[in-house]
């Protein structure tokens, strides 16, 4: 197990400390809802060390980002982000990703952690244009200030207008005492705040004067458990459960990020899907009656026959009810379209609704 920079400072916080991807990580500090609660009407901050990042640099840089991403990285320009996904040769996803162009001829590229050695190689694998790679993940740190509260709370300690950072730009710029660090509009909560990478050698530091200034905001550190509620309650995919090598970027309702404007790995086989659609979509739940819908339970019709099964379940903090995404056949995946969760011995009514769960 690896440890991030700030294991220690999680560790005398009484953070319940668990394996993640090859990393020791915190879960919880105070437990799933009042973290979920703080970040939803406040301000929280996540530590997301262990994600990977990658610098493409040189005059081959967008060429090969082309090459290995769905979206169309032609359209960034300096101090823009994108949601993208890698797609492998097979019709699935390598993993999806954010690609920052931090320079006219340098990309940021950030993984998921699971996935770091897995999409170095796949991208090094195809680099047949010569462009320069860097990977940094093991220099540098990332928090994520989540919240309505991020933007005030978080204006003393910078130079820039926090505020005037739109959703997918960023900025390189001086926060909590430290030069060029991105500061960047982006996040996995759906409650808006920033996103900070900085080397592991300043991260203390950062924390640190963001606790500082956001102390009568009542900030609170946040553990992975709540980023998983707060991310489904919007309905982001997480690798790994909604996606992965086997699902296709159109299964999983990602066809917004696959782009015809350009060519990119097995661009043909899907955007042949995105034309004439797919057998099985991915497709959002709400439980009719009490319970909670959980990974790898079944997804049923009304003859109690499998149909699917669920990729990401759970109570919802926010609304109090069971919430879930799962593949299931395209005649079932019109909103308003009833299905069933088998729940130990019983199969609970749920109804298909249109995304994100939690609106503001």
């Amino acid at each position: 197990m690896k440890n991030i920079a700030l294991n220690d400072t999680h560790v005398k916080l009484n953070a319940k400390m668990v394996p993640f991807a090859g990393f020791n990580m915190p879960v919880s500090y105070e437990g799933v809802n009042v973290e979920h609660e703080t970040v939803r009407n406040g301000v929280g901050v996540f530590d997301v060390s262990h994600m990977g990042e990658f610098l493409i640099e040189g005059p081959e840089a967008l060429n090969l980002i082309q090459k290995v991403t769905t979206n169309d990285a032609s359209k960034l320009t300096v101090g823009k982000a994108q949601y993208s996904c890698l797609p492998n040769d097979k019709g699935g996803i390598v993993d999806d990703l954010i690609v920052y162009r931090v320079k006219e001829e340098t990309y940021l590229l950030v993984v998921n952690a699971s996935n770091i050695e897995k999409d170095w190689n796949w991208i090094s694998q195809h680099n047949t244009m010569g462009a320069t790679m860097k990977d940094l993940s093991e220099d540098y740190s990332l928090l994520a200030i989540q919240g309505p509260k991020a933007v005030e709370a978080m204006h003393s300690l910078t130079s820039v207008d926090l505020s005037a950072i739109k959703f997918y730009s960023f900025e390189v710029a001086d926060f909590a005492g430290i030069d060029h660090v991105i500061i960047s509009a982006t996040g996995y909560t759906g409650s808006g705040g920033f996103e900070i990478y900085c080397k592991n050698s300043e991260v203390q530091q950062v924390w640190d004067k963001v606790f500082e200034a956001g102390a009568d905001f009542g900030i609170k550190p946040i553990g992975l458990a709540a980023r998983d509620t707060l991310r489904l309650e919007m309905g982001y995919c997480l690798y790994g459960n909604d996606i992965d090598d086997t699902t296709s970027p159109i299964e999983a309702g990602l066809g917004w990020i696959t782009k015809s404007t350009k060519s990119f790995i097995n661009d043909e086989e899907i955007l042949k899907q995105k034309e004439r659609g797919t057998e099985r979509k991915l497709v959002a739940f709400e439980l009719n009656d009490r319970g909670i819908p959980r990974q790898g339970y079944d997804i049923v019709d009304s003859q109690g026959r499998k149909i699917g099964n669920v990729t990401s379940g759970t109570m919802s903090p926010s609304m109090g009810t069971g919430i879930g995404l799962g593949y299931v056949p395209s005649v079932f995946t019109d909103v308003g379209s009833q299905i069933h969760i088998q729940i130990r011995k019983n199969a609970v009514p749920a109804t298909v609704v249109k995304l994100p769960f939690y609106k503001k």
